[in-house]
């Protein structure tokens, strides 16, 4: 990049001290150059802004699409940051033909996630705390693997399917095994589809497609206690099918993903036992951890040091996750999972929550912290 210009940076709004990591005193500093930051709203960066304002850096989390609609036209963008671990959002083959560097934040909210999903089984089955308790776990990625590392420190037993990874002690069973022998069964996959097909992002084809992963015939094979978190994508779980399914079995589902998004319809969640606006990795460290990774890779491809780093804007928290297991009453009132369920509850207008209803929820989030921070 020329060191004489100004860098422009599109960046979504959402994206966690977004100024602190990418402003002129530390990107800026770095770099010798001026550094421009539009924030903009995650959904509302479309190619008319880029046209605009020919950013070389775009930076955004899951709510924009970025594939060939959005850059065709575009000369300037050298750079795009997704600050999530997600990546069914980019055409990461578009990218790469356009010799556009793609980086996201993989593992960023691997333990924010996990416990959430601790939390939403412990609020719902608090004797769990003191039983033996299989816990499915459908992809043992960066999310899956530590929740297996939570569920082994509580004693419980794992059941875990993941195709793309070798067998190990927690890639232990089939798909039809932990569908059908776990007391709980938490989703954490990429959303893919099958190789080949004329589907949004191409790049995204698997020879293991997740996209409508539980559907009629998997939920079918789950006794109807088992209970159902999905805190990965809406699609992989057939919305429709799901619905059904809660009406004969009346099923324990949480879901903080829709098929759907950002619109929600109330039949659906009114059947939920727990329904979060897709916050499960909103923790302060989660979204800090996000922006770092995506700052440090533009400082790589930009070939100057990181000056920045999330711990100096970090607030003190003491509270571990070794007091949680010594005193788990304290769950709760660390982090109330109903309080984040009553405030999409509280949005149904007209049969549905609306996407901007949606959106603010997830945009004045009050961020909470890791609990081993």
């Amino acid at each position: 990049m020329d060191t004489t210009t100004p860098i422009t940076i599109i960046a979504d709004s959402n994206i966690a001290s977004l100024d602190a990591f990418f402003n002129a005193s530390t990107l800026g500093q770095a770099t010798g150059q001026p550094v421009n930051i539009i924030a903009v709203a995650g959904r509302d960066i479309n190619a008319a802004i880029l046209a605009e304002w020919q950013p070389e850096i775009l930076l955004i989390r899951s709510v924009t699409p970025v594939d060939a609609a959005l850059l065709a036209d575009n000369k300037s963008v050298q750079f795009v940051g997704s600050a999530t671990i997600g990546t069914d959002h980019v055409d990461q083959e578009y990218l790469m033909a356009r010799q556009i560097t793609f980086a996201n934040a993989a593992g960023c909210s691997k333990h924010s996630v996990a416990q959430y999903v601790l939390t939403a089984i412990l609020t719902l089955r608090p004797q769990y705390w003191q039983q033996s308790v299989t816990l499915g776990i459908i992809g043992l990625g960066n999310i899956g693997s530590t929740l297996a590392d939570y569920a082994h420190d509580l004693g419980w037993q794992i059941l875990g399917y993941d195709p793309l990874l070798p067998a190990s002690n927690i890639n232990n069973a089939s798909l039809e095994q932990v569908l059908s022998q776990s007391d709980v069964v938490s989703l954490h996959v990429p959303l893919t589809s099958h190789k080949n097909t004329n589907t949004q992002h191409a790049s995204n084809g698997s020879d293991y497609p997740t996209r409508h992963l539980i559907d009629a015939e998997a939920l079918a094979m789950m006794p109807a206690h088992t209970m159902l978190i999905n805190s990965a994508r809406g699609a992989v779980i057939n919305a429709s099918d799901l619905e059904a399914d809660i009406e004969r079995t009346n099923r324990q589902v949480v879901l903080d993903v829709f098929e759907h998004e950002p619109q929600i319809a109330e039949p659906l969640l009114s059947r939920l036992a727990i329904a979060t606006p897709h916050i499960a990795g909103y923790t302060v460290e989660g979204k800090l951890r996000g922006t770092q990774i995506i700052y440090d890779a533009l400082c790589e491809q930009l070939s100057v040091a990181p000056t920045q780093s999330m711990q100096t804007l970090l607030p003190l928290n003491m509270f571990l996750w070794s007091e949680l297991q010594t005193y788990p009453d304290r769950l709760i009132k660390f982090y109330d999972i109903k309080q984040d369920d009553a405030a999409l509850r509280e949005k149904v207008v007209d049969g549905q929550v609306n996407g901007a209803d949606f959106d603010q929820l997830r945009r004045d989030y009050h961020l909470r912290r890791e609990w081993q921070s």
